[in-house]
């Protein structure tokens, strides 16, 4: 009767390392094709963003997590009516969300509480139409600014609490990391963000 051989210890051992080194070989590969796939991702096409204050109330409350569409500014510029984050010029270290009011080659002047934007179709200004902002909203400031190339003019929708473009100035286009897309939190306010119309 025919006995089957057992493999000797020195022969187990090679058995298991064998196995553990495919098993780390394919544990890093994964790791690195995850990586490779989520690291643009997170840097160049989305990023996650926490509302802290009330600059932006009541279209963005504080606590608020938002998901930021970082690749449409890549492919164009950003549009009037457009919620972006941004890293203000006077703390680069901060991000501060806000909506754009004018973008490169616009006027834009505020006075009596109003604000007016003079553009190419408008060359004697319009009093803007901002049905985001609570009834009732006074825009506090005289300001009369003319924006270059490359630069954009940002306001809060809560004026009367918001650090914007009326005290730190316009800001660059290279200072803008993205468009609001979703917001996540809390689930009783879950929206997807259309971008605005060109």
């Amino acid at each position: 009767m025919a006995q089957e051989s057992m493999p000797s210890f020195g022969e187990q051992d090679d058995t298991i390392w064998s196995s553990v080194k495919s098993f780390v070989w394919e544990t890093a590969k994964v790791i690195v094709i995850s990586l490779a796939i989520i690291i643009p991702v997170r840097y160049y096409v989305i990023q996650p963003f926490y509302v802290k204050g009330a600059s932006m109330e009541p279209s963005y409350y504080d606590h608020e997590y938002l998901i930021i569409d970082e690749l449409s500014y890549h492919v164009r510029d950003p549009r009037h009516g457009e919620v972006v984050v941004f890293r203000p010029p006077n703390d680069p270290r901060q991000f501060y969300i806000k909506r754009v009011i004018g973008v490169p080659g616009e006027r834009v002047k505020i006075t009596g509480g109003s604000v007016f934007r003079y553009t190419s179709e408008h060359p004697d200004g319009e009093q803007l139409d901002e049905p985001y902002l609570s009834e009732g909203t006074v825009t506090l400031g005289e300001v009369d600014v003319q924006l270059k190339d490359n630069q954009y003019f940002v306001l809060g929708d809560h004026r009367g609490a918001s650090l914007d473009s009326r005290v730190f100035g316009t800001i660059a286009r290279g200072e803008i990391v993205g468009r609001t897309w979703i917001r996540g939190w809390p689930l009783n306010r879950i929206t997807v963000f259309s971008a605005a119309a060109p």
